[in-house]
């Protein structure tokens, strides 16, 4: 599913499965009991192509993901050929504004999920501090999918990429992350 392995992760992250993305993250990969704002120019640039390896590898553990409020439902054959196992998935539907946030915060925080994938409507600087200490207690991955509008507002998250769709994957690029921010690389998600 991935580009091949790179270097073996660092402490406290988890390889995206994507050598090329590995490289480029701080730690080689996704941290763990952290945040991670993925800031697409569009939806559909790629965002989740660049989250299933590590979905996959999850659910093949035995962990469970919680998808809050997706904006789309996620269809169980294309998960299933993607390596990741449907019976895993817990469709969480909380409804809008600060309930979604809630159902992400309970999941997050229970360490009952290996990853939580969210897609707030809107989400201030409060509420991404309590989902940030929630991802911590918990120590899972957490996912939350905003418009890239929000990079030009501080946020407590570990990480922040921007994503462009390119003609082979998606142009990836750290708004915020350990050893600094601009570091840029292109994913191919194909084959």
């Amino acid at each position: 599913m991935g580009d091949g392995r790179g270097a073996a992760p660092g402490e406290g992250v988890v390889s995206t499965g994507r050598a090329s993305l590995d490289d480029l993250l701080p730690g080689g990969g996704w941290p763990l009991g952290a945040m991670t704002e993925i800031l697409p120019v569009s939806a559909g640039a790629g965002e989740l192509g660049l989250l299933v390896p590590a979905l996959a590898d999850l659910s093949r553990q035995g962990r469970r993901i919680a998808w809050i409020d997706p904006p789309h439902l996620p269809y169980p054959p294309a998960l299933a050929a993607a390596g990741v196992a449907p019976s895993r998935v817990l469709l969480v539907c909380a409804g809008a504004g600060r309930d979604r946030l809630w159902a992400a915060e309970q999941c997050l925080r229970s360490g009952a999920c290996g990853a939580v994938l969210l897609w707030p409507q809107e989400c201030d600087n409060q509420s991404l501090r309590r989902l940030q200490l929630a991802a911590e207690k918990g120590g899972g991955l957490g996912f939350l999918f905003r418009a890239q509008r929000a990079a030009a507002a501080p946020s407590p998250a570990a990480l922040r990429l921007r994503l462009a769709p390119t003609p082979g994957g998606v142009a990836v690029e750290v708004v915020k992350g350990r050893g600094g921010s601009g570091r840029r690389a292109e994913v191919r998600l194909a084959g």
